[in-house]
């Protein structure tokens, strides 16, 4: 056996992608490990929404060249792999400012991984793949493994809608979603695993159009499936919220009241500054049409502050949303120019100083309400889907229906356990819960 360390930054989609790498890479004899000193092989599957995600691959390269010399002088190889979307936007670059890299891999050639690598040990040939193949990289890779009761399963990759902060469309291509017979065969294999829930995964995962009746289709046909106890999906476009999957989450039981909808922005100005094509009233009217299908809906959102040309009134608008919203929890960062955006370029771009004023003050906001909506949930009975041992001995931690990590003393419980527990105590991050034999209720 030969051991493997890979590190994943940034979203979801590279999770899964990291995930199908290990895949890849176990018919050769690799298996995960922790430690990227004593391994063979690592794996940096990289991020490139923000600058600071792009210049911490650089500063783990610069750690990662003193474990390869080190293991040189064992007499061992360590292969330097970079993958993601750093990769994609900065291969040559990698190569200059990293030569000792072996091999820079974009995220729609990552499934060639196998052969690449076998190149790159017999040859001083291709050391960068990043182009757009033709062939979809879904038909490469093999049936996905599970590794505990949750699971990501891509079905949607590429984005069209170019926002003009965000380099998604650039690194990762066009729209393709992918054939609902294929999501319900990796789907199946999943469940046959021990996999209770599934989140499908896509940089616009409600532009898929892989089934007649888009998303929502394809939610109802994947809670057919015997043993699918959970479903959630993630990220989400408000203009890409259709009537069906809107509609889904009123008719199907085993999708979580969650959704992640991100806003941007409170002000229409921004927003078309931005390019995303919803209004703030837009979105308000989206979220009184979901809550109306689905009255428990918690809500997450993304949030820029800084965006060139940002008035503190723009910014007020913002923090009105937030107020009026109520999101259970958000993510939220300063405005980061990146090469090749439209918004890079803009003019009035506000002082660095100013957006992280401004993103503090929103930070506030959204901590105080995530925090409110962690103590609403006190005295409740929640379904909890137990994944992985807690920090402490004989603790459990598992998911909410809200996506909030739930801490519980073991007992008989094991993971991948369904189990209802009265939440005892709120933490601004978390919940703390007791195993009882009742029926469930919501936060909301």
């Amino acid at each position: 056996m030969r051991n493997l360390h890979i590190k994943t930054f940034g979203c979801q989609m590279n999770v899964y992608d990291s995930a199908r790498m290990a895949d890849l890479l176990a018919p050769l004899g690799y298996r995960s490990v922790d430690d990227p000193a004593g391994a063979d092989m690592v794996i940096l599957n990289t991020c490139h929404i923000r600058e600071k995600a792009a210049e911490k691959v650089y500063s783990d390269l610069g750690r990662l060249r003193l474990d390869k010399q080190a293991a040189a002088r064992d007499g061992r190889r360590m292969v330097l792999v970079v993958a993601g979307c750093v990769a994609q936007a900065e291969g040559a670059e990698i190569l200059r400012r990293a030569p000792h890299v072996d091999l820079v891999v974009g995220p729609q050639t990552y499934a060639r991984l196998p052969d690449l690598l076998d190149r790159v040990g017999r040859t001083a040939g291709e050391r960068v793949a990043t182009e757009f193949p033709v062939m979809p990289k879904f038909d490469l890779l093999p049936e996905p493994r599970a590794d505990g009761p949750s699971a990501f399963l891509s079905v949607q990759e590429g984005c069209d809608r170019f926002c003009a902060f965000c380099v998604v469309p650039y690194t990762r291509g066009a729209e393709y979603s992918r054939p609902a017979a294929e999501v319900m065969a990796d789907a199946r294999a999943l469940l046959a695993q021990g996999v209770r829930e599934i989140t499908l995964v896509g940089q616009n995962v409600n532009a898929y159009h892989g089934a007649p009746g888009g998303l929502g289709d394809l939610l109802r046909e994947l809670a057919s499936l015997d043993g699918m106890d959970r479903l959630r999906y993630t990220t989400s476009h408000p203009a890409d919220m259709d009537d069906g999957l809107i509609a889904a989450h009123r008719e199907v039981p085993q999708l979580m009241p969650f959704l992640h909808l991100p806003a941007q922005s409170g002000s229409d100005r921004v927003l078309r500054a931005m390019n995303r094509r919803h209004t703030a009233d837009d979105y308000r009217r989206l979220v009184d049409r979901l809550r109306a299908a689905r009255p428990d809906l918690a809500l997450s959102s993304d949030f820029i502050t800084g965006f060139p040309g940002e008035t503190e009134a723009e910014f007020q608008a913002t923090l009105d949303l937030v107020a009026e919203i109520g999101f259970a929890q958000a993510y939220s960062f300063k405005f980061s120019a990146r090469p090749g955006t439209p918004a890079a370029t803009l003019p009035d771009q506000v002082a660095d100083a100013v957006a992280g004023e401004r993103l503090s003050r929103l930070q506030d906001r959204l901590n105080a309400d995530q925090e409110a909506f962690n103590r609403a949930c006190v005295g409740r009975v929640l379904p909890v889907l137990l994944d992985r041992a807690g920090r402490h001995p004989g603790q459990l931690v598992g998911r909410s229906p809200h996506m909030q990590a739930v801490h519980v003393a073991a007992g008989a419980a094991r993971p991948g356990d369904l189990v209802d527990l009265k939440i005892v105590a709120a933490h601004p991050n978390s919940l703390a819960g007791v195993a009882v034999a009742a029926p469930a209720r919501a936060c909301a």
